[in-house]
């Protein structure tokens, strides 16, 4: 606010006590900025590697093979009347996905110093271009997926058109733990050490490996306060047409809408004392 008093002129800032204090019409803005640091992380995810992007298979196929061994076939843990092996690897997909994405995005502001320290841009640009990457690797994931459908004779449906729903959740939810943690790895660099066992932790309490129709039904909608178990039932339901999401998915949709809010508005407030504290 500009005061004006005879020939002189006084600017008089003052805080923001409205949603237009999130910025979020700098994202737009910035977009090419954006597009830039996604692209240079596929181009760095990649280079120098001797199987290249051959990786995003071999992740979820080896870890697959693992899981139909141990829980499939030792274990006998129910599929759904799937055979288990594409049950755990649908279920892979969008658990890989949102691991890559909760780890780089918390470790996304501490591997950017250097930018944040020298040039003004809105830095939510750089947990989300962190992420994004992810997708590319989910995309050939994905047609190995389609592979398995039609080896195992399991018919596409019209279900298939809401995956992106289910998607663009499962990195809502990352993106979500990411502000918090990347604003909090600044400031406590050992933030660092516990995304590792966090993300390892979280994989066992969602049914990747598992059937989620393991859990009790009085206990259902408290499971899905993991909001990745919507995401991965929702998957399954999807594309192998197995489960029941109502309850889950809606209770999943709140807890991420309410952890996204919370998350977004803690990494802005915190958003001016990064390039000082980096």
């Amino acid at each position: 606010m500009k005061i004006e008093s005879n020939t002189q002129t006084h600017l008089v800032l003052e805080p923001k006590h409205s949603w237009r204090s999130l910025d979020l019409g700098d994202l737009w803005r910035y977009r090419e900025l954006l597009f830039f640091l996604t692209w240079r992380d596929i181009k760095v995810r990649y280079k120098q590697t001797v199987l290249g992007a051959a990786w995003a298979i071999l992740q979820p196929l080896l870890t697959m093979v693992i899981f139909s061994i141990i829980f499939g076939t030792l274990a006998n843990l129910p599929s759904d009347g799937i055979p288990y092996p594409i049950f755990t690897y649908t279920a892979l997909l969008p658990w890989q996905l949102f691991a890559f994405a909760l780890t780089n995005s918390s470790n996304s502001l501490v591997g950017s110093q250097n930018l944040i320290s020298k040039v003004y841009f809105p830095r939510l640009v750089i947990p989300i271009a962190s992420v994004l990457p992810g997708l590319v690797d989910f995309a050939i994931a994905f047609v190995v997926l389609l592979g398995m459908m039609f080896y195992y004779h399991i018919p596409i449906t019209a279900r298939i058109l809401v995956l992106p729903i289910f998607i663009l959740l499962g990195i809502i939810t990352a993106l979500a733990i990411g502000f918090w943690l990347s604003a909090l790895n600044v400031k406590y660099r050992d933030v660092r050490y516990v995304v590792p066992f966090l993300t390892l932790s979280w994989q066992y309490a969602t049914p990747v490996a598992y059937s989620s129709s393991l859990i009790p039904e009085k206990w259902r909608l408290l499971y899905g306060l993991n909001p990745m178990a919507g995401v991965v039932e929702g998957f399954r339901w999807a594309l192998l047409g197995t489960g029941e999401i109502g309850g889950l998915l809606w209770v999943s949709i709140i807890v991420v809408l309410l952890l996204f809010l919370g998350g977004l508005i803690y990494f802005k407030r915190m958003e001016d004392t990064f390039a000082d504290v980096i």
